[in-house]
């Protein structure tokens, strides 16, 4: 596949302090991603910058920044039925050796809380895998049009696992 080289300065001066999470469920077209899915509470969709191929951000809509303190525990398992949802979607849909689940994020950008649910493919050198790949410049140039089929190849692997 093509890459690209990002730089993650720039997107934080690009964002300008902005939510990119709630800018995108608003609409704003600067903010726009490939959903997943969507329901009252959560939102699933493309990493923009992925290092790897399947990379799905899940969020709550409602602008959360705690990853346990702003849930009750009721809304927390909720997500959380989401989350375990929608990796099982990508696991289902692209090769993957491992399915790493983390909740990143920071004060000083991207508040709302969210997490990444990125797939390994199979055959990455140790060396190379968990945060390493994560942490990699290099992201996956696949266009709009192949996001878009791989945002479709997702939601219909979602609609067969049961909530």
């Amino acid at each position: 596949m093509k890459t690209r080289t990002y730089d993650p300065g720039e997107v934080r001066r690009q964002v300008a302090g902005r939510c990119f999470i709630c800018e995108m469920l608003a609409g704003n077209p600067d903010f726009r991603h490939h959903i997943v899915f969507q329901d009252d509470d959560s939102v699933a969709f493309l990493n923009k910058y992925p290092q790897l191929y399947g990379y799905v951000l899940v969020a709550p809509c409602r602008h959360i920044e705690q990853v346990s303190g702003d849930f009750t525990e009721a809304e927390y398992l909720a997500l959380q039925r989401i989350v375990y949802r929608v990796a099982e979607a990508v696991r289902r849909t692209v090769p993957t050796e491992r399915v790493y689940i983390l909740s990143l994020g920071s004060q000083a950008a991207n508040r709302h809380v969210h997490w990444h649910i990125a797939p390994l493919p199979p055959g990455i050198p140790f060396e190379h895998q968990q945060y390493t790949v994560l942490a990699n410049p290099e992201i996956l140039d696949l266009g709009d049009e192949a996001m878009a089929q791989l945002a479709d190849s997702l939601h219909v692997q979602l609609e067969g696992i049961q909530p």
